[in-house]
């Protein structure tokens, strides 16, 4: 995938490929880490790599339950549980995993077709509006590109305090772009 979202077609269109394009970066934070390296925890606070990665593609995950208006139990150490990659998960299982989270959530918008289609909000929270009762359909999407790109930002900055590794040389590297005066695919050191 290109550094740039390809020509959209339309607006759904545009929100799912800018979606698909959070994802593709994030993902590319793991490039070339070792499994240690994707658990560091090398900042301030505890996020790793990984971590960060299997968050986003978990809250996804529960956004799209609720766009479909499937029950989900409160488990704050799901949670909690879902910015570490366990021991015994591999980065390979984890990407597979926000594979298949990616088409169920293109099924369900292609699926749902209406952006206006009406989710409740959860009042249960805190940081969600207690005077609206619905966001769209349209809002939920915006919301994912907006968690998926924040997060792609804490990974960034972490993937560069592991290995000094940025995105575009990471993208260069992993997408096989020629060496250029003015960009150096990364190479493991």
């Amino acid at each position: 995938m290109p550094g740039q979202v390809r020509p959209v077609t339309d607006e759904q269109d545009g929100l799912l490929a800018y979606l698909a394009q959070m994802r593709y970066v994030i993902k590319l934070t793991a490039y070339g880490l070792t499994p240690e390296q994707l658990r560091a925890t090398p900042s301030a606070s505890a996020l790793s790599v990984a971590g960060l990665i299997k968050h986003v593609a978990t809250t996804e995950e529960g956004w799209m339950a609720t766009v479909r208006g499937e029950q989900q139990p409160i488990d704050y150490g799901a949670y909690e549980r879902n910015f570490v990659l366990a021991d015994d998960e591999t980065v390979e299982e984890l990407f597979a995993m926000y594979d298949r989270v990616a088409e169920a959530t293109e099924k369900t918008v292609r699926d749902i077709a209406d952006l206006d289609h009406r989710v409740p909000i959860d009042h249960s929270v805190p940081w969600n509006p207690k005077e609206h009762d619905f966001w769209s359909l349209r809002w939920v999407l915006l919301h994912l590109i907006q968690e998926t790109a924040r997060h792609t930002g804490h990974a960034d900055v972490i993937r560069e305090t592991v290995d000094g590794a940025t995105a575009y040389p990471l993208m260069a590297a992993a997408e096989g772009w020629p060496e250029s005066p003015w960009m150096k695919p990364w190479k493991k050191a």
